[in-house]
């Protein structure tokens, strides 16, 4: 191990083929070298809140009726997904229980501190399902501002519980929540890698893939019902494309050397990929059933790391053509279709693209007291450090484009982390044993 860390050292340029187009079998290597705690992890992720918004929406959302009679607390769901946006405070209710169907005193609730009130209620409906409904109240203005109505099962309660913040969210803050989205990561205890698909929240944790051997850079489909990644199960990085409603897979790629880096077009119909099969890594193209391999680049350089502009007119990707990894972005078509820009000039060392949902921002990693998570404004090309740890990786935007998911380190321990574009609101999602890594923020849900 010790020799292997020497000769990592030698050059800048080896660090980088192996930090990025060597990166999964950097991974590798180091899932068998390193020793780990034993033990079974606990599937869902504990949040834990460091930062919060410069201004707070006071909001009371009191106790749901009949919501006993179900097994999922709602209310709390609810309260939960306002306070870790960092955007909301909860105010107290006092154990106060309103049905969305009462005549609300909002004067009362307004001299509390509230500027809305969320009422509801959880009804059975006696045929193994239960009826939710709630209403929204602005207090300030005296007046409702709507609700909805859902009939779902107990397995659905979770989701409606985030619907409903999210419709609080987008009613009182103008653009759209993020709590009915989903998270991929990976997470590790011990030999055993699991691909895990769970709420925004961490919570609600569904295994789609175990493996022995590592498992990375998990991505999802457009349409939220597929995940492409990299599992190193056939002892080499092969992509596959994991189709999560049935279970089913696809092998996307298994080329001779390096399958790594799946990313998505905006169409969900293709992938780009980085692939050594010739030699040096090279940004190619593929259809998502493996088909219609094509070419993109065709440098001397290192070329990986693709991530589509949300337009899908253009490739982003990380090179070190001009000495030192930098991103860079190309026709969609590929480098001979109109040549690839240099992207970023702040710093040396600038990697892991990724696109805002809008395509106004760019986030990345760049070296400098550590890899840190950095934001770039495509328009002025002003640029934001994001994050006060030295281990970032994987960036990944909400859907929203007001948050992004990350892998870090903290304490010593692998972790996810989420932090607001403004840098103000930050949490750190961690599992009670193992450690987490390689994280995913899913699209809207459809």
């Amino acid at each position: 191990m010790r020799t292997f860390w020497a000769f990592l050292r030698q050059t800048a340029r080896q660090r980088f083929l192996v930090r990025q187009a060597g990166r999964h079998v950097l991974t590798a290597w180091l899932a068998f070298a390193l020793v780990l705690t034993a033990g079974a992890a606990h599937a869902q992720l504990n949040v834990e809140i460091t930062g919060v918004g410069s201004s707070q929406f006071p909001v009371a959302v009191a106790n749901f009726q009949n919501e006993g009679s179900a097994p999922t607390n709602i209310t709390a769901i609810i309260r939960s997904d306002l306070q870790r946006s960092g955007r909301f405070r909860n105010v107290d209710v006092a154990g106060a229980t309103v049905p969305e169907t009462a005549n609300v005193d909002l004067g009362s609730w307004k001299s509390r501190g509230a500027d809305a009130f969320v009422a509801g209620s959880v009804t059975p409906n006696g045929k193994g399902q239960f009826d939710v409904r709630f209403r929204l109240y602005d207090t300030v203005k005296g007046t409702s501002l709507g609700g909805l109505a859902f009939t779902v099962s107990a397995a659905q309660l979770r989701v409606t519980g985030h619907k409903i913040a999210d419709y609080i969210y987008e009613k009182l803050l103008g653009e759209r929540g993020v709590f009915a989205t989903r998270l991929s990561y990976v997470s590790r205890v011990g030999n055993r890698f699991q691909l895990l698909i769970s709420d925004s929240d961490g919570q609600n944790a569904q295994v789609a893939l175990t493996s022995n051997e590592p498992i990375i850079s998990p991505q999802w489909s457009p349409d939220g019902s597929k995940v492409a990644y990299v599992s190193f199960e056939a002892k080499k990085p092969v992509v596959y494309v994991h189709d999560l409603a049935t279970g089913k897979r696809t092998l996307v790629s298994n080329q001779k050397g390096n399958n790594s880096a799946p990313a998505w077009s905006p169409d969900g119909q293709r992938l780009a990929l980085a692939l050594s099969r010739d030699g040096n890594t090279q940004i190619y193209l593929v259809n998502a059933d493996g088909s219609g391999l094509r070419r993109l680049t065709r440098s001397s350089a290192i070329d990986t790391e693709p991530q589509f502009s949300p337009d899908g007119r253009s490739i982003y990707f990380t090179s070190d053509r001009g000495g030192a990894p930098q991103i860079y972005r190309m026709p969609a078509a590929g480098e001979e279709s109109g040549g690839a820009q240099r992207v970023t000039f702040k710093g040396s060392y600038n990697v892991s693209p990724r696109l805002s949902p809008d395509g106004k921002q760019l986030a990345y990693i760049s070296r400098g007291g550590g890899f840190k998570l950095q934001l770039m404004d495509l328009s002025t090309g002003d640029v934001t450090s994001l994050t006060d740890t030295a281990n970032d990786e994987a960036p990944s935007f909400a859907a929203n484009g007001k948050y992004i998911l990350y892998a870090t380190r903290v304490g010593g321990r692998s972790v996810l982390a989420a932090v607001s574009t403004d840098g103000r609101t930050k949490q750190v999602l961690s599992l009670q044993s193992g450690e987490v890594r390689e994280p995913s923020w899913g699209p809207f849900m459809q």
